[in-house]
């Protein structure tokens, strides 16, 4: 990780939260903007990628399959920059549905996504699906 701040410069925000509605049109703002606070934190291009690509795709699952079609319900992205570790959350409100028979072209969003992050989890609950996903990004603090 580098310090790409300028001399003097304030420490970027060591949070992101946005809520948007989940249908696909939105997603791109909303993974622009993670791409973009990410970029304050010194990570690696390539970490960043990982973290951008995991996260859309939890973003993409949520609108695809928490709620009925013709429905937008929200989905909320949150991320904290801790030392050693960052920590991406995507929460929806709607309902989990467990993954469908797959033609082999589709159906892989939750590898891809345990294979992205050095952790990951989903939580389903009566009220939405959260996945949580953490990268190990060493021992020094994000600032």
């Amino acid at each position: 990780m580098t310090d790409s701040r300028p001399p003097g410069a304030p420490a970027p925000p060591a949070s992101f939260h946005r809520r948007t509605a989940a249908v696909a049109g939105r997603l791109p703002e909303m993974r622009e903007a993670l791409a973009r606070w990410l970029a304050t934190l010194g990570l690696s291009p390539e970490r960043r990628e990982d973290i951008v690509l995991a996260g859309y795709e939890a973003m993409a699952n949520s609108a695809e399959h928490a709620y009925p079609a013709g429905e937008a319900g929200p989905v909320d992205v949150r991320a904290e920059a801790l030392p050693g570790q960052l920590t991406v959350t995507v929460t929806d409100y709607g309902t989990w549905r467990p993954p469908s028979a797959t033609n082999g072209l589709r159906g892989r969003g939750l590898l891809l996504i345990d294979n992205l992050a050095d952790h990951s989890a989903q939580v389903h609950r009566e009220d939405g699906t959260t996945v949580t996903m953490t990268w190990l990004t060493g021992d020094a603090p994000l600032d």
